[in-house]
């Protein structure tokens, strides 16, 4: 994995990536946390897309370094010739937004306090005292945590498939990132996990020294929906395109908990809003996810309002990145037909008994990259769409996005090679993993496809779903038929 001595760094680097490389390979040394007691809180199952990955993933709890094999893959068969990964950056501080608006409830507590500074031992007061530590600069960056998300799950998937991680491969390793600076960082901190698998005890070097090279940044691949000028004016950009997440806001769940954290907290009912008891109930979140701490924040909720607050992030999610509009999907056929590439080259290889030249591909992306590629294939569709006015009836739906998409989610796509199979076209074979687990495909609900069937399933996108056409914006027509 280390280049040789005196050799020449073979991966060409563009002078953003230089300068990023340049500043992760001293983040890269940063301390891990230390292994402890998990702390849990009862409103864990319900932060949506702040989730931290073992609360979707709980049997890693006891030994998160060890694979969990899940029954279901494929045993010695069959042979994985390559696997290409769709990785969410690990835990994160929040943003700059959240945090400004964090800043402002806390202002808000200390202005109503009880009896002044140090009156009452109500929650507001507690509150009111609890060290308000996020700092602007933070801004979504990775945190210690985020890279032991990423550390420990290429420990684990080196385990799980050791013929694709062997060290001879890594000269072949191909990963790309979104620019964001904490999914450059989690692509240096997954480096970081294979070298400590293949150099057990070994400190890894700086990413530019190691062979396979620092993460290429590709934002029209793992940002696609900033490319998509469709998706920006007809979603990002139109204030009514959320409809449904507004109308919730004002609706009868969430005034319930307006009107009972005002009281617990001893505020004005109407100095709160929706948005201000999301970033209560995140915070909760964050110092969960980030310090490992239940803080005073998540004294605050109980399960029903965090049910409440969870199915609000999902309708966000739902409108904005999943089934809510067909361009939230279709921007991402880029991604899914990149995908494919990969699977299809390596197919053609090992027909022609060459070697795979990419054995594993890392893509390191965000929620907002990995829920429109699962929507986009048919994953987690409810019957009848989310809306501000049906939260009852989609209390057991199947798009929460905290199951789906917590913090370092992956989808996985493993390609094997059957030799032993009786029809060429039973040679290639493909299994899908979500978070770990075999995800059976949409279309069949079997853990197990043909590759030339899972290919002519998805046909429509792979040759009909042009990048230009999805994303074009229809022309308005201007003229008009009075006279």
């Amino acid at each position: 994995m280390l280049r040789a001595p005196g050799s020449l760094l073979r991966v060409s680097v563009p002078p953003a990536a230089a300068l990023a490389v340049a500043l992760l390979s001293s983040l890269s040394h940063c301390s891990l946390l230390e292994p402890g007691d998990p702390v849990a809180s009862p409103l864990s199952p319900y932060f949506g897309t702040k989730t931290r990955y073992e609360d979707a993933n709980p049997g890693l709890l006891p030994n998160p370094e060890a694979p969990r094999r899940d029954p279901h893959l494929l045993e010695e068969v069959c042979t994985p010739v390559q696997l290409v990964a769709l990785i969410r950056h690990g835990t994160r501080y929040p943003t700059a937004k959240q945090i400004r608006k964090l800043r402002q409830l806390h202002g808000l507590l200390q202005t109503h306090r009880p009896g002044g500074a140090g009156g009452g031992g109500d929650l507001g007061a507690s509150l009111a005292d609890w060290p308000l530590w996020y700092s602007d600069w933070m801004d979504g960056q990775l945190v210690d945590k985020g890279r032991q998300d990423m550390r420990q799950l290429a420990l684990r998937l080196a385990s799980l498939f050791p013929v694709l991680f062997s060290r001879e491969n890594y000269c072949r390793l191909q990963l790309i990132t979104s620019s964001k600076h904490r999914c450059v960082e989690s692509g240096v901190a997954f480096l970081n996990g294979l070298w400590q698998h293949c150099y057990p005890g070994l400190p890894p070097p700086n990413v530019a020294d190691m062979e396979c090279g620092p993460p290429r940044i590709n934002d029209k691949l793992m940002r696609f929906f900033d490319h998509c000028e469709k998706f920006l004016t007809e979603v990002e950009r139109n204030d009514t395109a959320l409809h449904h997440v507004e109308a919730f806001k004002t609706g009868p769940e969430m005034q319930k908990i307006l009107k009972k954290v005002a009281a617990t907290l001893q505020v004005p009912v109407n100095s709160l809003n929706a948005d201000l008891i999301q970033v209560a109930f995140f915070t909760c979140s964050f110092d969960l996810a980030i310090k490992g701490v239940k803080s005073p924040w998540c004294d605050v909720f109980d399960t029903n309002d965090g049910k409440v607050l969870e199915y609000l992030n999902d309708l966000k999610q739902y409108w904005k990145r999943g089934y809510g509009y067909a361009i939230n999907s279709r921007s991402s056929c880029i991604l899914f037909q990149d995908i494919f590439q990969h699977l299809e080259k390596a197919v053609e290889q090992k027909k022609r008994s060459q070697p795979v030249s990419s054995p594993v591909i890392l893509q390191f992306g965000h929620a907002e990259t990995l829920l429109p590629l699962l929507s986009l294939m048919g994953y987690f569709k409810d019957k009848e769409p989310l809306t501000a006015y049906n939260y009852k009836e989609q209390m057991h739906r199947k798009f929460r996005s905290g199951r789906i998409v917590p913090y370092a989610s992956n989808l996985i796509f493993v390609l094997y090679h059957c030799k032993n199979a009786e029809t060429p076209k039973e040679e290639f074979r493909m299994q899908m993993l979500l978070n770990e687990k075999v995800l059976p495909f949409a279309y069949s609900q079997e853990t197990v496809s043909l590759y030339e069937d899972l290919k002519n399933h998805y046909k429509d996108i792979l040759q009909s779903c042009h990048t230009s056409q999805e994303c074009e914006v229809p022309k308005v027509n201007n003229t008009s038929d009075e006279l």
